[in-house]
């Protein structure tokens, strides 16, 4: 039997249209106040990072700073994907897994100079059969040492963000818990780094990066191809 909803009164088109519009006012204070909370995030102190950090992936072991693939800016997402796990051997957990689903094509964030990659404790093979199963492409790698409990998710998911500068890495901010959730586009994942979506119209300290917002956007398949 189908519960009773209590539903909004139903209105003419010009009665809707001036509700549209009444809450489109609290819409742009909401678009606002997320692009100032992103601008003081790249006001954020940063934490060096000192330990050596051992990786995984399908070419090898790699550091915390191959990781980074030669760009300037890291952001890895910790997806629990191990013996253990619900799910396990044949999925990620479902929270991850619906993380996992929601992730853009990372040729956008290289765009911008940035790399993401997922991390776990299963072993790479596993990690590419689930990875093939899933159709996920993006890089995975499998974490080899305490990375998990020294960036806070150890026993949880998160999100963590790093920068390089010259030979030094540093981290710089860290999302988990319901912050995960709206992870996955583009910009999302631009607007908790140190340098952001790195455009013109944004509050950023002197000297960041800046280009004019589209001029950089392009199809996924044809960066660096102009």
């Amino acid at each position: 039997m189908t519960t009773a909803m209590t539903t909004p009164g139903v209105v003419s088109a010009g009665e809707w249209q001036t509700e549209w519009e009444r809450l489109l006012v609290k819409e742009k204070e909401l678009t606002r106040a997320r692009d100032a909370m992103a601008a003081a995030r790249r006001r954020m102190p940063w934490q060096a990072v000192d330990k050596e950090y051992a990786f995984e992936g399908p070419d090898g072991k790699v550091s915390l700073s191959g990781l980074f693939a030669g760009r300037r800016q890291l952001v890895v997402y910790r997806a629990f994907l191990e013996p253990g796990v619900h799910g396990w051997p044949d999925h990620a957990c479902k929270g991850c897994s619906l993380v996992a689903d929601q992730v853009a094509d990372v040729r956008h964030l290289h765009a911008r100079d940035t790399s993401l990659v997922f991390a776990s404790r299963a072993p790479q093979q596993d990690i590419a059969r689930v990875k093939a199963r899933m159709g996920w492409t993006m890089p995975w790698y499998t974490m080899l040492d305490d990375f998990d409990a020294d960036f806070g998710v150890a026993e949880w998911h998160g999100t963590n963000a790093f920068i390089r500068d010259g030979d030094r890495v540093y981290r710089t901010y860290f999302v988990n818990n319901r912050g995960d959730e709206a992870m996955g586009s583009t910009w999302s994942y631009l607007d908790i780094t140190a340098l952001g979506r790195q455009e013109a119209w944004e509050d950023s300290p002197e000297g960041y990066p800046r280009t004019p917002p589209y001029d950089w956007w392009n199809w996924h398949d044809a960066y660096g191809a102009e």
